[in-house]
């Protein structure tokens, strides 16, 4: 007995059907990975209070654009066939100081880029990250945002 997909003339079973990775799920990789990154630096992630160190990631996703492994740089159709998508993003941490903000900022780009590649699939076109607050070890209390 033959099914129905078997039957389908024209389109190989690996090409039928498309893989979607929504706007969220590219969110939430980032998220991990740029806290896996930063928990490498525990000078810094010491003087952030624990409500405060998941990074905020804003995100948009394209689709990869149609396969066409005739065309004319087929070097790259084994590439183009592996990503699904392109994302942009941008990145918002707080951390601690005084510390190495510079490495911390790379490593969650580097960690970002890569994880999103091997678990969605995705090429990270633009990404930035921002330092929307800096914790300082010389603040007298908790609750103090600002040494004065």
């Amino acid at each position: 007995m033959t099914g129905e997909a078997d039957r389908r003339p024209g389109v190989p079973r690996g090409e039928r059907g498309a893989i979607t990775v929504a706007d969220r799920v590219v969110a939430k990789i980032a998220s991990q990975a740029a806290r896996e990154a930063l928990s490498r630096f525990t000078e810094s992630t010491g003087h952030v209070p624990p409500g405060r160190r998941t990074p905020h990631v804003t995100t948009a996703v394209r689709r990869a654009p149609e396969r066409n492994p005739a065309g004319p740089d087929a070097e790259s159709a084994d590439r183009r066939q592996a990503v699904l998508g392109e994302a942009r993003m941008r990145i918002t941490v707080e951390l601690g100081y005084p510390s190495d903000i510079g490495a911390q900022c790379a490593a969650v780009r580097r960690e970002v880029t890569e994880q999103l590649r091997t678990w969605a699939g995705m090429e990270v076109s633009d990404l930035v990250v921002s330092v929307e607050r800096l914790h300082s070890v010389h603040a007298r209390h908790a609750d103090q945002e600002r040494v004065r």
